[in-house]
């Protein structure tokens, strides 16, 4: 697969890439730098990693990509290498329709005004999003990173260049609930993430977006399966698919930014909170990126 290049929109945050990148400071499976953002991940068993430059500060908003495979990789895997770029840089969701949506809504206007050119930055694969859903259930942050760290050390395999690559759905299923439970998993978290990892494997549960396999369709076949519930299948869609109109109503930080925005004195419930987003169908996932970001303001 050729090197290519890839033109960044105008107003780029690219700081919000690298963050989301760097979330593991021991750098396993990324390795993020002010000039290079390099990804490993599992695509077809084979080990690949993304190497990505990044546009100098003050240049040209222009990325060049160029893709280390150990081993061939086919047509649909080279276009799976292409769409994991796009999830990476988060540049599935346009946000201009959401913000001409609330251009003149009392509760996002001065939001959004305030974050321009926010996006959903993704995971590389859907299963990686799915997974990481899974795995940071209940838990804090530093925790979900560290469980993280021993999923991929486990399951996943190591580029050449010695970055490790994100398991995908076949070498996932490897393991077993032991494997997983003397490593810190609670015995619930692994046997829910080896039970998508083998129905994903088997081809019993399809996770790829086709005429005969819509997002609607999707998120039902992950709701049946077993510890997987309405917020976990909303992220998957969220960070895997880059799918425009989730509901995290059952997100705390999300509830939080509502009531930081609403200036009330406790977050609202998950009720009313899906209440108050439904009326940004079908941008919800863009009104969750904003709550979010509010937590975090840049200076």
């Amino acid at each position: 697969m050729k090197p290519y290049t890839l033109a960044l929109p105008p107003d780029y945050r690219l700081d919000d890439v690298l963050t989301f990148h760097r979330r593991d400071a021991e750098s396993i499976a990324e390795e993020v730098s002010a000039e290079r953002l390099r990804k490993g991940v599992l695509l077809e068993g084979v080990p690949v990693v993304l190497d990505i430059a990044l546009p100098p500060a003050g240049g040209p908003a222009i990325t060049q990509v160029t893709v280390h495979a150990d081993g061939p990789l086919s047509a649909a895997g080279q276009l799976q290498a292409r769409d994991a770029v796009l999830n990476i840089f988060g540049l599935r969701i346009d946000p201009a329709p959401f913000c001409a949506f609330v251009k003149k809504d009392q509760l996002f206007a001065a939001l959004v005004k305030r974050q321009p050119g926010l996006r959903i930055v993704q995971s590389a694969t859907v299963f990686e999003a799915l997974t990481w859903a899974i795995i940071g259930q209940q838990i804090n942050l530093s925790f979900a990173i560290a469980l993280r760290r021993t999923f991929i050390l486990q399951a996943g395999r190591q580029h050449s260049s010695g970055l490790w690559c994100y398991p995908d759905a076949c070498s996932a299923a490897a393991l077993s609930v032991d494997d997983l439970t003397t490593r810190k998993f609670s015995r619930a978290k692994a046997e829910t993430l080896l039970r998508l990892a083998a129905l994903v494997a088997s081809g019993a549960l399809r996770l790829d977006l086709a005429d005969d396999n819509r997002i609607d369709q999707i998120s039902a076949a992950l709701l049946a399966v077993k510890g997987i519930g309405p917020w976990t299948v909303n992220y998957g869609l969220l960070r895997g698919y880059g799918y425009a109109d989730c509901s995290l109503h059952g997100d705390v930080a999300v509830r939080a930014a509502l009531q930081a925005l609403l200036g009330e004195d406790a977050k609202p419930d998950i009720q009313r909170t899906e209440e108050i987003l439904a009326r940004y169908s079908p941008h919800r996932t863009m009104a969750a990126a904003h709550l979010w970001a509010s937590l975090h303001p840049r200076d």
